[in-house]
């Protein structure tokens, strides 16, 4: 898996906010892919009156809301997110971007989100006749997404995050509406969630992926499930992150990913670099000791558990 990414990024000024130019420079020096900027995928999603909003606010370096911010150069840095991530779909590669999207809806953006970088390049694919499986690890839900997609079934939405917490959604209950019913897949995790139960539900969920038999994988890739992330109460290790690539190297031909969250820039580049590692098939980068859950947390856990899979047994074979 190929990294793309370009300095541009960096222009998405956000001063002291959690998601800065710091996560990027932390990488250390990346590759460098020029890619031409262009408006014309953004419409695969977003309505012409947002674009024309996100536009305008960038220009004026107005706020989407208090958690969101923009500048002037975030335009042309959130047009390089969406274009990067576009590419990394069609060559299974790592598209390091910034301002991040899965929380961005189709008319409007939050959560640090200005345009849905995964949903785009999705439905690019989607449209040329691809089945899309989009996996998304990042500590939060990623709504945006979820509610894109919500009523297809091209398009099988599986997320793992802290419940709860940022944005209150993604319970077990929410699996689709329509012909989306049971194409859509969350894992709420407990606070103090760990290795052991985060590694569980991946392997106890996966038959759902695998049966769904993706054309391409799409990733959301947040780092913000570490144990050491400021913005969430998750307890996961760096070896986790090395076995979610892992997983997926030895699941699925076709994978590619987009950055999402992570904000703590010491062990941000650990967790990326290993993932990076377990999904390209080399050696473990980094290692730390391995997270157990209390039994509290687990037993919680299991309760989430067993009500999901109930819940998609209509329409899976788990």
């Amino acid at each position: 898996m190929d990294i793309i990414y370009h300095p541009i990024v960096l222009e998405h000024e956000t001063g002291n906010h959690p998601e800065n130019k710091n996560r990027i420079l932390s990488l250390g020096n990346l590759p460098i892919t020029d890619l031409p900027l262009t408006e014309e995928p953004l419409t695969l999603i977003h309505t012409t009156e947002y674009i024309e909003k996100v536009k305008q606010f960038c220009q004026n370096g107005m706020p989407l809301d208090a958690d969101t911010q923009t500048s002037p150069g975030s335009w042309n840095a959130a047009l390089y997110a969406v274009t990067a991530t576009i590419k990394a779909s069609e060559i299974d590669g790592f598209a390091v971007v910034r301002p991040p999207g899965h929380h961005a809806h189709r008319d409007f953006g939050h959560g640090f989100c200005l345009f849905n970088n995964i949903a785009i390049s999705t439905q690019k694919l989607v449209n040329a006749g691809k089945k899309v499986l989009i996996f998304d690890f990042d500590g939060h839900l990623g709504d945006g997404t979820e509610e894109i997609f919500y009523n297809t079934d091209r398009v099988l939405y599986w997320s793992l995050h802290q419940f709860p917490a940022f944005p209150q959604k993604g319970n077990v209950n929410e699996i689709g509406v329509g012909k989306g019913l049971g194409f859509t897949v969350n894992v709420p995790l407990p606070p103090k969630s760990g290795d052991d139960i985060y590694l569980r539900a991946v392997k106890e969920l996966m038959p759902v992926a695998v049966q769904f038999a993706p054309d391409v994988v799409g990733v959301s890739a947040g780092f913000d499930g570490h144990k050491s992330d400021p913005l969430l109460d998750l307890e996961l290790s760096v070896n986790c992150y090395y076995e979610l690539g892992s997983l997926l190297h030895a699941k699925f031909s076709h994978v590619y990913a987009t950055l999402e969250g992570g904000y703590n820039t010491d062990f941000l580049p650990k967790c990326f670099y290993n993932f990076l590692d377990g999904i390209n098939g080399a050696p473990k980068r980094f290692s730390e000791d391995a997270t157990e859950s209390t039994i509290l947390t687990i037993e919680a856990f299991e309760t989430d558990l067993a009500a999901l899979i109930a819940n998609l047994k209509p329409y899976w074979h788990i």
